[in-house]
């Protein structure tokens, strides 16, 4: 490889979890240390399938779940090839959500099991590290704008924190997302930082390369 590469960075959680809030303290901080650095979203709504998501999550279309959980791992498919283009030339992306908010929210909301949920996504340019920002009910309701879209609210969120700790591995690193955004945004930078020197020189590794039955 003639250039190092850069890190692929995810934050997950549940909703109001703050992880708007930190991409972009985290993508201001590297950029402020001369990092190359790009920040993007999932699902991302300016692609067209993003655009029907959109109008899912806003209540203005209905499908299946299995539907359209099939429609966000599209989405994360139509941008994998420019994140890797973005790695292999050196800029670290941060992402809010990726496919481990696809397995946890579809799982909590079907009787299908993780596996079946995190197929789909097989394949995708693997995370370097998982920022998991856990968050207690009480802060989530407090925040604004709680209940606004489909899958806010307690008993939903409940489930999807449950899955979201079945599928964790060695790459997630848990951060208590109740602490002031000063702190948490503090860990998070450290994390990243080591994370971007520890794999410019690896490859760059594929999603749920051996998922196998069960779960």
């Amino acid at each position: 490889m003639s250039t190092v590469r850069g890190a692929l960075i995810v934050l997950e959680g549940c909703d109001r979890a703050g992880k708007s809030t930190q991409a972009k303290l985290l993508v201001n901080a590297l950029k402020q240390r001369g990092i190359p650095v790009e920040q993007r979203a999932f699902p991302d709504r300016t692609t067209a399938t993003g655009e029907i998501i959109n109008n899912y999550l806003n209540k203005k279309l209905n499908f299946s779940l299995e539907t359209a959980h099939m429609l966000f791992s599209a989405n994360r498919w139509e941008c994998k090839d420019e994140i890797l283009k973005s790695l292999y030339s050196g800029t670290t992306v941060v992402i809010d959500r990726y496919a481990g908010s696809g397995a946890a929210y579809t799982a909590a909301m079907t009787n299908r099991c993780l596996n079946w949920c995190k197929a789909p996504d097989r394949g995708l340019p693997s995370p370097d590290v998982v920022i998991f920002l856990n968050v207690s009910n009480e802060t989530q309701c407090s925040r604004s704008n709680w209940g606004s879209e489909r899958y806010e609210n307690n008993e939903i969120q409940s489930h999807v924190a449950s899955n979201y700790k079945k599928i964790m591995d060695q790459t997630w690193y848990i951060i208590n997302a109740n602490d002031n955004k000063s702190s948490i945004h503090s860990q998070i930078l450290q994390k990243v930082l080591d994370i971007i020197d520890k794999v410019k020189n690896l490859p760059i590794g594929r999603l749920y390369e051996s998922i196998e039955s069960g779960n």
